[in-house]
């Protein structure tokens, strides 16, 4: 597999400035908006629609992880799919708008079948395999175009614009639970799917007009073996998202409480959110010059002291300042880790790296899921090793990632190379 050189050391036309490029980008931002937004509908309904079925709440937890699962194996599956029709312009986004179509008739019929009752609970299970499988045709393959036909050093840019659709659905998602307590969950589910297949339905239409743009740069299909590089890239991103699972969505609100009251969450917990969309942007300059593992090293070191002193936070301040810098660092983590997936150039194995990095994302939060599942918050034995958990997971991938960087420095191949 090509190795991921420095963005400045490839002889390309600059496709920053590039009409098509920044376009597809923030597509690609709504694109992961909306499919974002989606799944925290889904997720807000979920205890609700399972009772009307007869499911207790005690088994949402493990509907959840079931869906993890699935996209643990689907991401990569769907990007490995994306790498192989990708030989015709055009062809990736037709094969994405049609598995969306099942998805989103899948997503619409689940709150109508659960007010069937119990009677409904094989089809309504059915109904969120589907779901979870096909819906991961709207993860790795779209943004697995940037790396086909994107100039090599404007993907860091293009991979924060993709990115920000994420961090803002993050941002916003404790408001949407709020405005959507207490209503019909068949107009929510109906309307995000409408928007969310009205954009994947355009993705083909937008890849054309990327993929004709002048500074386009059409990348091999040949698939290549992925090499030890990458798979250790994939191990520390695996650990990055684990350490990111832990702070945010099991310690963080406790955090807060510690000086806030609960009604104040909604409005501390997006300070996260904040530093992600913040920071990647003027990370992705570095990231293009010095490269994608060094970038994603120095975040974990950076976001492993962050966590730390929100830890020992003294007051709201402080707290609220380190999770603005935990927040940017996981920004400049993920940004870089989607430049450095996409990056791999003429190996025709974009969408399988990313799929693969969409799949670590998934088996940390089943992860967390777990151990929500398994009570391990409320066993005070267990109590110290989450609460540090996400320094050690932090500390230990960043100083692994820089660590394998200065190695390939050494090597003279670059220290952004993961293959």
């Amino acid at each position: 597999m090509t190795e991921l050189a420095r963005t400045d050391d490839v002889e390309q036309p600059d496709d920053l400035e590039t009409e098509g490029a920044g376009r597809f980008g923030v597509y690609l931002a709504f694109l992961q908006l909306v499919f974002t937004l989606g799944w925290t509908v889904y997720a807000i309904y979920l205890p609700k629609l399972a009772a009307e079925v007869g499911i207790a709440p005690a088994t949402v937890i493990f509907i959840l992880m079931l869906d993890q699962a699935i996209f643990t194996i689907t991401d990569t599956a769907m990007g490995v799919m994306a790498d192989r029709v990708a030989a015709v312009v055009g062809r990736v986004g037709v094969f994405v708008g049609v598995v969306t179509v099942l998805s989103c008739a899948a997503f619409v019929a689940m709150p109508f079948v659960a007010r069937a009752g119990p009677g409904a609970q094989a089809m309504f299970i059915g109904l969120l395999v589907i779901w979870a499988i096909t819906s991961s045709a709207l993860r790795a393959p779209p943004l697995s175009l940037l790396g086909k036909y994107g100039a090599r050093p404007a993907l860091p840019f293009l991979s924060a614009l993709a990115m920000l659709g994420y961090g803002l659905a993050g941002a916003v998602s404790p408001y949407l639970g709020t405005a959507l307590r207490g209503h019909d969950a068949r107009l929510p589910f109906v309307i995000s799917s409408v928007v969310l297949l009205v954009t994947a339905l355009a993705l083909s239409k937008a890849e054309r007009v990327f993929a004709q743009r002048p500074a386009a740069v059409k990348r091999a299909t040949t698939q290549r073996p992925i090499g030890r590089v990458p798979l250790l890239f994939v191990a520390a991103m695996v650990i990055l998202a684990l350490g990111y699972q832990l702070h945010f969505s099991l310690n963080s609100a406790s955090l807060f409480r510690r000086f806030a009251a609960p009604a104040d969450l909604q409005w501390l917990m997006p300070v996260f959110w904040i530093g992600f969309n913040i920071a990647m942007f003027p990370a992705s300059v570095v990231t293009r010059r010095s490269g994608g593992l060094i970038v994603m090293g120095v975040a974990g070191v950076l976001g492993a002291a962050a966590v730390f002193g929100a830890e020992m936070a003294p007051s709201l301040n402080v707290m609220i300042a380190t999770q603005f810098i935990a927040g940017a660092a996981w920004g400049c983590m993920l940004m870089s880790a989607m430049s450095s997936a996409l990056a791999v150039g003429d190996s025709g194995a974009e969408g399988k790296v990313v799929g693969l990095v969409f799949s670590a994302l998934a088996l940390a939060t089943f992860a967390r899921m777990a151990a929500v599942a398994g009570g391990l918050q409320t066993l005070p034995d267990y109590a110290p090793l989450l609460q540090w958990a996400p320094v050690a997971c932090w500390a230990v991938a960043g100083v692994g990632l820089l660590v394998l960087a200065a190695s390939r420095m050494r090597q003279g191949t670059g220290a952004a190379h993961i293959g």
